[in-house]
């Protein structure tokens, strides 16, 4: 899905979770190579979210699987967007938002 990249900070939600039900939490961590928009570094697959169990509450990491993007690579991973559906175990991470910079879009299929 085409849509505005993301950043630190942005919103995701994993389904199911950890214990079943669907599991929310932030991107924490963007590895380098970098690619910045509005200042900020722009999360690609690989980036690390912390999410935390709807269940118990426990905080998790959870990697960013290797899909995103088929057009924009930052150091050979792709590009995340909101709006994007990335298999990431232990389900399917989906990418809510806010965008890190609204005059920034990527039309390039998922």
């Amino acid at each position: 899905m085409p849509g505005m990249p993301v950043s630190i900070g942005c919103s995701v939600m994993v389904t199911p979770g950890a214990a079943g039900p669907p599991d929310t939490g932030t991107i924490l961590v963007v590895l380098p190579p970098w690619v910045t928009a509005g200042g900020m570094p722009l999360a690609t697959s690989g980036s690390i979210c912390l999410m935390v169990n709807s269940v118990s509450g426990v905080p998790y990491p959870l990697v960013i699987g290797p899909l995103g993007s088929t057009g924009i690579r930052v150091g050979g991973r792709a590009l995340v967007r909101m709006g994007d559906s990335i298999p990431s175990p232990p389900g399917v991470l989906t990418v809510i938002g806010p965008p890190a910079a609204m005059w920034v879009t990527d039309g390039w299929a998922p």
